[in-house]
C-alpha cells in the first residue's frame, strides 16, 4: 500500500511538472520580425550591419532558448544550433532577442552561420532541441527591398506585413512591434472632464462606498454576535427556542459589579499566616573521625632558646 502511494505521488508530480512545461514551453516562442538588407538599421557589437531576425517570448514566464536550432533551409533543419551556457539566452517574459544572420557563428552567440539573400524569397524556421519539432516558420518575400522588414501586427501573432520605417510604421528590433505612446481612454476621460470634477466625485464614491461596506460589516459581526450569546444564555438556563424573553437581553451593572467582588475575594482568599518564630537547637552526631584528639600525629612543641 505504501509502494502505491509513494508511485501515486511520484507520478502527480511528473504530471504537475509536464504541465507547467508545456504551459511555458518552447512552442511559444515566435519568429517577430526580420530585415534581409541591412544598410541603415541596428549594429552588432562589432559594428557591422547585417540581416537580423527577432524572436519573440510569447510566455508569461522566462524562456531559456539553448540548444534550440534556427535555419533557412527546411531540409537541414539543424542548421545552427543555439549554444548552450550563454546567460544571454534566457529571453524574459513577453520580450525579445535578435539574432544576425550574417554567416559568422564565431562572433558569438547571436551570430548565425547562415545568410540571407535580398531580392528572393527566404525561408525562415526553428527548430525545438530535438531537431524535428517545427516551433515557428515565416517566408520572407523576395519584394523586401533594403531596410525594410517583414514583420507581425502585434508581438508573437497577428498578420505579417511589409515595414518601411515611415510614420506610425516602426521598424523595433528588440522592441515590441506596436509602441504605445499614448492612452486613448485617458485622453478621452481628460478631454470629457477637463476641470476634473469628475474624477472627484468619482474618487470621494469609492472612498464613502468603502467605508459603508466597512459599517455594515461591524454591524453584521455585532449582531452574530449577539446572537451566539443569546443561544449560549438559552442553553444554560434550559430555556427552549421561542422563549427569549424569560432572559434578560443583558446582566445589570449591579450583578457585573457583584461577580466582579465575588471573583476579587475569592482569588485573595488565604490562610492567615502565623507570627511565632520558633528556634530549635541543630542536634549533630558525634564522629571520632571529626575530632581532634585522635590525630595521626602530634603536634611539635615549639620551644625558645634560652
Amino acid at each position: 500500500m505504501k509502494r502505491l502511494l509513494t508511485t501515486a505521488a511520484i507520478a502527480a508530480a511528473m504530471l504537475g511538472t509536464s504541465l507547467s512545461a508545456s504551459a511555458q514551453s518552447r512552442g511559444a516562442l515566435r519568429i517577430n520580425e526580420v530585415m534581409v538588407s541591412n544598410d541603415s538599421s541596428i549594429v552588432d557589437d562589432y559594428g557591422r550591419r547585417s540581416a537580423w531576425i527577432e524572436l519573440f517570448n510569447a510566455n508569461f514566464a522566462p524562456l531559456e532558448i539553448s540548444s534550440i536550432f534556427i535555419t533557412n533551409d527546411s531540409t537541414q533543419p539543424r542548421k545552427y544550433p543555439v549554444p548552450i551556457g550563454d546567460v544571454n539566452t534566457e529571453i524574459p517574459t513577453r520580450q525579445h532577442v535578435v539574432f544576425y544572420a550574417d554567416g559568422e557563428p564565431n562572433k558569438g552567440t547571436f551570430h548565425t552561420n547562415f545568410t540571407l539573400v535580398p531580392g528572393q524569397d527566404n525561408w525562415i524556421g526553428i527548430y525545438d532541441a530535438d531537431g524535428r519539432t517545427l516551433i515557428d516558420q515565416v517566408i520572407v518575400p523576395a519584394s523586401l527591398l533594403p531596410n525594410q522588414t517583414w514583420a507581425r501586427s502585434e508581438d508573437g501573432y497577428g498578420e505579417w506585413a511589409i515595414r518601411t520605417g515611415g510614420n506610425n510604421d516602426y521598424i523595433t528590433p528588440s522592441s515590441a512591434n506596436v509602441i504605445k505612446d499614448t492612452n486613448k481612454k485617458i485622453e478621452d476621460f481628460a478631454e470629457k472632464d477637463a476641470n476634473g470634477f469628475g474624477m472627484t466625485v468619482m474618487a470621494m464614491a469609492i472612498v464613502f462606498s468603502a467605508l459603508l461596506l466597512l459599517c455594515l460589516c461591524f454591524y453584521g459581526i455585532g449582531k452574530i454576535g449577539g446572537a451566539v450569546s443569546m443561544m449560549n444564555k438559552m442553553r444554560a438556563h434550559g430555556v427552549a427556542k421561542g422563549e427569549e424573553s424569560d432572559i434578560a437581553p443583558h446582566d445589570s451593572g449591579e450583578e457585573i459589579a457583584a461577580i466582579v467582588m465575588a471573583l476579587h475575594e475569592h482569588l485573595n482568599a488565604h490562610d492567615t499566616e502565623s507570627t511565632i518564630l520558633t528556634i530549635n537547637k541543630v542536634k549533630r552526631a558525634y564522629s571520632p573521625w571529626s575530632s581532634k584528639i585522635y590525630s595521626l600525629r602530634e603536634v611539635p612543641e615549639h620551644r625558645r632558646a634560652k
